[in-house]
């Protein structure tokens, strides 16, 4: 388990991470009725860098509009957000590089199933930046159950409720043996893992599925997509077979906490052994994440 640090943001102070607390009663709580984004703060110098936060940011009003909390974007415009995040890391003082998650909770007790004009309240604390995966040779599986569509529980929105269909995916594959598992859609085409967007290569060109393949949109991906193209790599967004998961040259996975993960094997099948476009790529996400004089980093003063 990562360290947390301990002051959290929660409401409108800083206050001990022990007393951010939601009522057992709140929409949060009974219907998993918040939204939250993590994202990577790199510390150099003392100085605290944030990746894409504006993106993030984003990430959080496009969550809330597709659930209806109508009160986000209002309570919290971006230099509000950008303001407390700040106080948040310079509070706890971190040393070393960091996740922050910031969520907005519906904390309305017994609302019913609804989600306007209710209570809410934004929460984000610090914790260390360890990989939820194995950074390489990572095994993973085809999963049985589906990803929800977008007609269903879109995995666009990053809600928490919806994240139990990861955890039944993950927690099946990790019994099996596997580090994660891979979702298809109901038309069986591939999506994402758990947490993580995939990435694949066939013949010199790299393959991910595009954003209407029940995929988050991630940021990570995003950046994945963009170094690729400044690094003239042929990429293509389309839908993909599972079996072109068994015949690709290489497959790298990528997330906030992911990074980027390089794949061994895909039920069992393995991958390899040569992974050209991924080591090609990897130290440019790097720097992306971690230099100080990368375009994609917000310094928080």
């Amino acid at each position: 388990m990562a360290h947390i640090y301990p002051y959290t943001y929660f409401g409108n102070q800083l206050v001990s991470h022990a007393d951010a607390k939601l009522s057992v009663a709140s929409s949060a709580v009974l219907y998993g009725l918040s939204v939250y984004t993590v994202f990577h703060v790199t510390v150099h110098n003392g100085r605290y860098l944030a990746f894409r936060l504006e993106d993030h940011y984003r990430r959080l009003v496009h969550s809330c509009n597709i659930i209806g909390i109508d009160t986000f974007s209002e309570d919290w415009p971006y230099e509000a957000f950008r303001s407390a995040m700040t106080k948040l890391l310079h509070k706890n003082i971190p040393t070393g590089n960091v996740f922050v998650r910031a969520s907005f909770h519906i904390d309305t007790e017994l609302p019913g199933t609804r989600s306007r004009g209710l209570a809410a309240v934004l929460s984000a604390f610090v914790y260390d930046a360890d990989p939820i995966l194995p950074t390489d040779n990572i095994k993973l599986g085809v999963s049985s159950w589906r990803r929800t569509p977008d007609i269903s529980i879109p995995a666009r929105a990053k809600v928490n409720g919806g994240y139990v269909n990861s955890v039944l995916a993950r927690q099946a594959a990790l019994d099996q043996g596997y580090d994660d598992a891979i979702f298809l859609d109901e038309n069986g085409h591939v999506t994402e893992l758990s947490a993580a967007n995939i990435f694949i290569v066939r013949d010199g060109t790299l393959i991910t599925p595009g954003q209407s393949a029940d995929i988050l949109e991630g940021i990570n991906r995003r950046t994945i997509i963009e170094l690729a193209t400044q690094e003239g790599i042929s990429t293509q967004e389309r839908p993909l077979d599972r079996t072109e998961l068994y015949i690709a040259n290489e497959i790298f996975v990528t997330g906030t906490s992911a990074f980027i993960a390089q794949v061994e094997s895909v039920d069992g099948r393995p991958i390899g052994p040569a992974h050209p476009i991924t080591d090609r790529l990897r130290p440019l996400y790097q720097s992306a994440l971690t230099n100080p004089d990368s375009v994609y980093l917000d310094e928080l003063l």
